[in-house]
C-alpha cells in the first residue's frame, strides 16, 4: 500500500522541522550540553510539527553518537529502529481514547521499569488536554518527579485546557503556524524531488487552503496529485472547491455597488459550478482582511499578484472603515454557521443581503464636513478673555456683604465672597463674565442654528439606543454623563467625575456618538465633555439666592458650582 505523503515527509531531523527554528534550537542545545528536561509540554495549532519535534527529540537522547551536538544522526541502531517504528522505549500515548484515571495509573506502574533498549524511556502523550482532572492529578507526582530514566513530552493543540499544576512542572514551547512563503517553498522542493506535474500557482492556493497547518497542506497535495495528470490551477481550485480570486473580487465589488441582483446571482453561480459555500465564505473573508491590511498601510503584510493588488487598492479606498468591519464581521459569521447545512448557501446569501440591509450613515456634504479630526471646542474665548481681565470694576460694583448663617452653626458664610467655578478650566470665574455669558450667551448656548437643545433632548434616547448597538461601554458612559446643553454646535456633556469624562474621551467612544448624532439630527455636531458637579453642589441649604440672579443662572444653565471663599485671617 502507497505511504501517504505527510507520513514519507516527516521530518527526521531538527534542520527539516519547518519555520520552528525558536523551538528547535532550543532543544538542539539542551541535548548538546546534556542538560534535557524531564518534562515537556508542546503547544500549537495542528500540523506544525508537534508530535515530529518530540520523535525527534526522543532519538536525539537514545542516540549512539559520541558527539552530542550531532544528535540525532540517523545512521546508529538505535536512531534506524526508532525511524522503522521498532524502538521500544518511545511510549505514544493517544490520551484521547485513554482518558481515564486508571490509564494514568497503568502508565505510573510501568513507568518504573528501565528502559529495554536506550538510555530514556520518552512518553509522548499527544492531545493532552484531553485527559480528565482525576486522570491530571494522578500523573501530577510522576510528573513531577519521574524515574532519572524517564521523559515525558505532552503535547496539546488547546493550552488553555491544561491545568496550571501540570503547566508549572513542564518546559513549554510554543509552536507558531507556518507561515505561506516557507510552506510553498516546502511544497515546491518535496513536489520537485517525486517529480510531480503541479503548477507554481497551485502550491500557493493549497498554502492558503492549509491555514499554517504543514500537514493539511502535503495532504491536499496529496489529494491533487493521486493521478498522473498534470496539476493546474484551475483543477485544483474544482477539486478543493475554491472559487477564482476574480469571482471573489466581483462579489465585492457588487457587495459595494449595493447590487442585490448581481450579487447573489454571482454567488448562486459559484456554487453550482462547484465552489464549497464554507470555502468561499473564507475566501471573502481572507480578501476583506487583506483590504482591511490596505486600509490600515500595512500592504508588506499581504502576499498577491499584481492584479490582485490593484483591486485590493481600489475597494480599499472605497470601503469605510465601519463598512469594511461589518462586512468582515457578517461573512466571517457565515463560516462557523452549522445549521444551515441544509441550504449550503443560504448562510453565504445572509451575509451579502445583511450587509446591505443596514442603515446608511447621513454623510456631509462638503460644506457642512468637519473633517477627520474632531475637537471638542473650549470655553468661550469671549469668556476666557473676561476670566484674565482684571477684577477692579467688580469690586468697585461690589454689593455690600449679605451674611448668611451656615448650617454647621459654627462659621458665616458671606454670600458676596461666594465664587463661581469655570466647569472647563476649573478656575474661579469673574462674576462680570458670568453675566454678561448669562444676558449676551445664553441664546448661542441654547441654540445651534436648526438644531436646539430641546431637539437634542427628544433624540437623546435615541442617539444612546443606536450608540448601545455599537458599543454597549459607550452608551453606559452616556448613562452616567447630563446632557447640559448645546453652543456653538457643539453638544455639551456634564460628567461626574476626571475619571468618567476621560473615559468617555478615549477609545473612539467621542466619534461614535457623533456619528450618531449626525445619523439621527442629520448634520454633524461636536461633542465638549465637561466635569460638571452642580448636581451634588454643596450649597447650604438655607442659603437663599435669587431665582433670576447672575449666581443662580451661572449654576443652573452653565454648569458652574460654588465653593466657599478662604478666611482671611
Amino acid at each position: 500500500m502507497t505511504q501517504a505523503l505527510y507520513r514519507k515527509w516527516r521530518p527526521q531531523g531538527w534542520e527539516e522541522v519547518i519555520a520552528q527554528e525558536h523551538v528547535t534550537q532550543t532543544l538542539k542545545n539542551a541535548v548538546a550540553n546534556n542538560r534535557v528536561a524531564h518534562a515537556f509540554l508542546f503547544a500549537g495549532p495542528r500540523g506544525t510539527g508537534k508530535t515530529t519535534t518530540a520523535r525527534i527529540l526522543a532519538k536525539a537522547v537514545n542516540c549512539l553518537e559520541p558527539d552530542l551536538s550531532k544528535r540525532p544522526c540517523n545512521a546508529c541502531a538505535h536512531c534506524q529502529a526508532l525511524n522503522s517504528g521498532r524502538f521500544m522505549d518511545l511510549i505514544e500515548i493517544d490520551a484521547a481514547s485513554n482518558t481515564s484515571v486508571d490509564d494514568v495509573r497503568d502508565l505510573r506502574e510501568k513507568i518504573n521499569f528501565s528502559p529495554s533498549q536506550g538510555r530514556f524511556k520518552v512518553y509522548i502523550i499527544d492531545e493532552v488536554h484531553m485527559l480528565s482532572n482525576a486522570a491530571f492529578n494522578a500523573l501530577l507526582k510522576t510528573l513531577e518527579e519521574p524515574p532519572p530514566h524517564a521523559i515525558f513530552v505532552l503535547a496539546t493543540t488547546e493550552i488553555h485546557k491544561i491545568p496550571a499544576t501540570v503547566l508549572s512542572r513542564c518546559q513549554r514551547h510554543e509552536f507558531r503556524r507556518i507561515p505561506i512563503s516557507s510552506m510553498v517553498l516546502y511544497l515546491k522542493d518535496k513536489a520537485h524531488a517525486e517529480e510531480l506535474n503541479v503548477d507554481d500557482s497551485v502550491f500557493t492556493e493549497i498554502a492558503r487552503q492549509a491555514t499554517g497547518s504543514l500537514r493539511d497542506a502535503v495532504s491536499l497535495l496529496d489529494q491533487l496529485t493521486s493521478s498522473d495528470e498534470h496539476i493546474t490551477l484551475e483543477m485544483a481550485q474544482q477539486v478543493l472547491g475554491t472559487a477564482t480570486s476574480l469571482r471573489v473580487i466581483e462579489v465585492i465589488d457588487a457587495l459595494l455597488a449595493k447590487d442585490t441582483q448581481t450579487g447573489l446571482s454571482l454567488i448562486s453561480n459559484a456554487l453550482d459550478s462547484g465552489a464549497d459555500a464554507r470555502q468561499f465564505s473564507r475566501q471573502i473573508v481572507t480578501y476583506l482582511r487583506n483590504v482591511l491590511l490596505y486600509k490600515m498601510n500595512n500592504k508588506i503584510q499581504v502576499e498577491a499578484g499584481e492584479t490582485l493588488k490593484a483591486a485590493l487598492e481600489k475597494h480599499a479606498a472605497q470601503f469605510s472603515m465601519r463598512e469594511l468591519l461589518e462586512a468582515i464581521n457578517g461573512f466571517n459569521a457565515a463560516t462557523t454557521q452549522e445549521h444551515f447545512n441544509w441550504h449550503p448557501g443560504l448562510a453565504l446569501e445572509l451575509a451579502f443581503s445583511s450587509y446591505l440591509a443596514q442603515p446608511e450613515p447621513v454623510s456631509a456634504t462638503p460644506q457642512e464636513d468637519v473633517g477627520p479630526v474632531r475637537v471638542a471646542k473650549p470655553f468661550p474665548k469671549a469668556a476666557e478673555k473676561k476670566l484674565k481681565a482684571p477684577k477692579e470694576k467688580a469690586e468697585d460694583t461690589a454689593p455690600a456683604p449679605q451674611i448668611t448663617p451656615d448650617p454647621e452653626g459654627e462659621k458665616l458664610v458671606d454670600k458676596s465672597d461666594l465664587k463661581i467655578i469655570d466647569p472647563v478650566s476649573q478656575e474661579p470665574a469673574d462674576p462680570e463674565t458670568v453675566a454678561s455669558a448669562a444676558d449676551t450667551g445664553a441664546a448661542s448656548f441654547q441654540d445651534a442654528g436648526e438644531i436646539s437643545f430641546s431637539d437634542i433632548q427628544k433624540a437623546w434616547p435615541k442617539i444612546k439606543t443606536l450608540v448601545k448597538k455599537h458599543n454597549p461601554r459607550t452608551e453606559g458612559l452616556l448613562n452616567t454623563s447630563k446632557l447640559t446643553g448645546i453652543r456653538e454646535n457643539v453638544v455639551i456633556l456634564g460628567f461626574s467625575s476626571n475619571l468618567l469624562k476621560e473615559m468617555m474621551e478615549k477609545e473612539g467612544n467621542l466619534t461614535l456618538t457623533m456619528d450618531i448624532i449626525e445619523e439621527v439630527l442629520g448634520r454633524p455636531l461636536l461633542i465638549n465633555c465637561i466635569v460638571s458637579t452642580h448636581d451634588g453642589n454643596p450649597i447650604p441649604g438655607d442659603l437663599k439666592i435669587e431665582e433670576d440672579g447672575m449666581v443662580s443662572t451661572a449654576t443652573r444653565d452653565l454648569g458652574g458650582r460654588i465653593s466657599r471663599a478662604k478666611e482671611e485671617k
